[in-house]
C-alpha cells in the first residue's frame, strides 16, 4: 500500500500522454487546403476583372441636375430620381457632347407614356429627333398609339429604324436600356433584349411631322431626354465612352 501514490502518478502520466489537451491548436493547412484558397482568390479576381460597369461613370447624381442643361424647370429630382414632369415638352441635356459609348439607364412610365433619349443631338429647340437621334420610350400598348408606324414604338430610332416589339414591361414597372453607339452603328438591348441594331450608312433621308431628321448621320452630339408631355421616372443612368 506504501507504493499505491506512484502507481497513480504513473497511470495519470500514461493517459495524458494519449489524450491531448482539447485546446490544443489545429493542424497546419496542407497543401490541398492552400490549393483551393488560391483558386478561390484568383476566382474573385477574375470576377472583378470582368465586372459589366467597370468604366462607367454617372450621368446623373441622383440629387440634382449638374451636368444638365436646357429646359430645366420642366425636370426635377424626386427621391433619388430624375423625374420629367407631367406636362413638359422641352428636352433636357447633357453639357458635354459624346460620340461612341455605352448608355444604360432604367426608366418607368405610367400609362400612355411617352418620352425619348436623344443621343448626338445638338442644342436648340428642335426635337432631338430632328438634329441627332431618337431612341423612343413609350407605352407601346396604350390604345392611343395603335396606329403610329413601326419607326414610332418604344426602342425605335424615331422615324428612321424600327425595334422589335413586345419586350417592355407594364407601365408602373422599371425597364432597363442600354444604348450602343460605335460609328454608324447603333444598338438598343431592353430587359436583355437586343430589339435594334442598325448601320445609320444604310438610312436615306427622314422627313416627319414637318421636320427634315438632320442628324441620323451625326458623330458626336449631346445625350438628351426628350419631354412629350407625360410624367417619366429615370434612375441609374450611367455611360462609358468608347
Amino acid at each position: 500500500m506504501r507504493h499505491m501514490p506512484l502507481l497513480v502518478a504513473l497511470l495519470w502520466l500514461i493517459c495524458a500522454s494519449c489524450n491531448p489537451p482539447r485546446n490544443s491548436a489545429p493542424p497546419a493547412p496542407g497543401p490541398a487546403a492552400d490549393t483551393a484558397a488560391s483558386r478561390e482568390a484568383e476566382s474573385n479576381a477574375v470576377a472583378g476583372a470582368q465586372d459589366p460597369e467597370e468604366g462607367f461613370v454617372p450621368l446623373f447624381d441622383g440629387h440634382s441636375l449638374a451636368g444638365w442643361q436646357g429646359r430645366t424647370e420642366e425636370y426635377e429630382v424626386v427621391d433619388g430620381l430624375l423625374v420629367c414632369k407631367k406636362g413638359a415638352h422641352g428636352s433636357l441635356y447633357t453639357e458635354r457632347e459624346y460620340s461612341d459609348f455605352i448608355l444604360r439607364l432604367e426608366y418607368r412610365l405610367e400609362p400612355g407614356g411617352n418620352n425619348g433619349i436623344g443621343i448626338r443631338a445638338a442644342l436648340g429647340d428642335a426635337p432631338p429627333a430632328t438634329t441627332g437621334l431618337e431612341i423612343q420610350i413609350l407605352d407601346d400598348d396604350f390604345p392611343d398609339y395603335q396606329k403610329f408606324e413601326p419607326v414610332q414604338f418604344n426602342g425605335s430610332i424615331y422615324g428612321a429604324v424600327a425595334a422589335k416589339r413586345g419586350h417592355a414591361k407594364p407601365p408602373g414597372e422599371w425597364n432597363a436600356m442600354e444604348i450602343t453607339a460605335r460609328g454608324p452603328h447603333i444598338q438598343v438591348v431592353l430587359n436583355g433584349e437586343r430589339i435594334l441594331e442598325a448601320n445609320m450608312d444604310d438610312v436615306g433621308p427622314v422627313h416627319m411631322h414637318g421636320f427634315d431628321f438632320v442628324g441620323l448621320h451625326n458623330r458626336t452630339g449631346h445625350i438628351a431626354i426628350c419631354g412629350h408631355n407625360d410624367r417619366v421616372e429615370f434612375r441609374r443612368i450611367r455611360i462609358r465612352e468608347l
